[in-house]
């Protein structure tokens, strides 16, 4: 099985002001509103739902391919990528933008001001997958990205018979319901955290039942409750590993969507796949940013089976 993954690349900067935005707001003037925030520090992230999963997953040993865009600021972020494994023969550049970013200012508080440039994202809908010469075996993942690219993807793949893994997460409240119907009825996959699959019955008109019946199997992440795969009429529960530390949760999910898709690729049942996602989620929680978590595949086994019984079956991807 080859992974094909769309989604959005970004960049994170990331910035801590030493006081507290409250003392400089002054509320009888909000109408003519003017700060700046001279900050001590500032960090810049690898991010972007698509490129997250890629990291992790060739982390894992697999080789994915990255279907997306990003701007004229790409090139060291390709080489990190690159140099880990993943494929980035597909992204296309939009010369005239800079690549998705968000920026992020916060205070003494945790109180946060920020933007976010969707930049070289938006141009995500000119890709085409008909063009990518997809094959029998390719599996697509559909994240969170231009919408209009969300929905444009499903139906391409519908139109090749590709099976493709819906994750509109974020862009829920973006897509329109018909559209959201669309999407989860056609996937051979939906992978959504609690909160999302109730926003998704709500935006789509459908059904607790009607989503899980509609695709081959659905995950759904509980956070420190684990996550819960719905497939073959059985649940399987499968719980989180005990982090050795927390450091930030942000890319958790991808990180487990990129350990379930690894066990997947190999065709285990579906706890051990849940239970590869579990471990993948762990080490991102336990790094700052998304895409700074390593770790050798000995390792990771290692780590696994400290936790769960894999039976030998993770020595096919030594």
């Amino acid at each position: 099985m080859n992974i094909v993954l769309t989604g959005s690349i970004a960049y994170d900067y990331l910035m801590k002001f030493p006081g507290y935005f409250k003392d400089h707001i002054l509320p009888n003037h909000l109408d003519s509103i003017s700060l700046s925030f001279l900050v001590d520090e500032m960090i810049r992230q690898r991010g972007g739902v698509g490129a997250n999963i890629a990291y992790t997953l060739a982390l894992l040993g697999a080789n994915p391919r990255l279907v997306a865009t990003a701007g004229q600021d790409f090139g060291e972020y390709r080489q990190a990528l690159e140099a880990v494994g993943v494929d980035t023969g597909a992204v296309r550049i939009s010369a005239d933008k800079f690549t998705a970013s968000f920026f992020a200012n916060t205070d003494r508080s945790n109180a946060q001001i920020a933007s976010f440039y969707a930049g070289a994202m938006s141009d995500a809908a000119h890709i085409s997958l008909l063009d990518l010469d997809l094959e029998d075996d390719d599996f697509v993942v559909i994240s969170p990205n231009d919408p209009a690219a969300m929905i444009k993807y499903a139906k391409e793949c519908q139109q090749m018979g590709i099976p493709y893994l819906f994750d509109p997460s974020q862009q829920i409240i973006r897509i329109e319901g018909k559209d959201l119907q669309m999407g989860v009825s056609g996937a051979h996959a939906l992978f959504v955290n609690e909160y999302e699959f109730q926003l998704l019955q709500k935006h789509s008109g459908m059904s607790d039942k009607e989503i899980l019946d509609s695709s081959v199997f659905t995950v759904i992440t509980l956070g420190e409750k684990g996550s819960k795969i719905y497939a073959d009429g059985d649940v399987h529960s499968v719980p989180v590993v005990p982090p050795q530390k927390v450091a930030d949760p942000t890319g958790v999910g991808d990180a487990y969507r990129a350990g379930f898709l690894r066990g997947y690729s190999e065709g285990w049942d579906w706890k051990l796949c849940g239970e590869m996602g579990a471990l993948a989620a762990t080490y991102c929680l336990e790094q700052n940013g998304t895409q700074n978590h390593s770790f050798t595949i000995d390792e990771f086994i290692k780590r696994f089976r400290q936790n769960f019984d894999d039976h030998g079956a993770l020595n096919a991807i030594l």
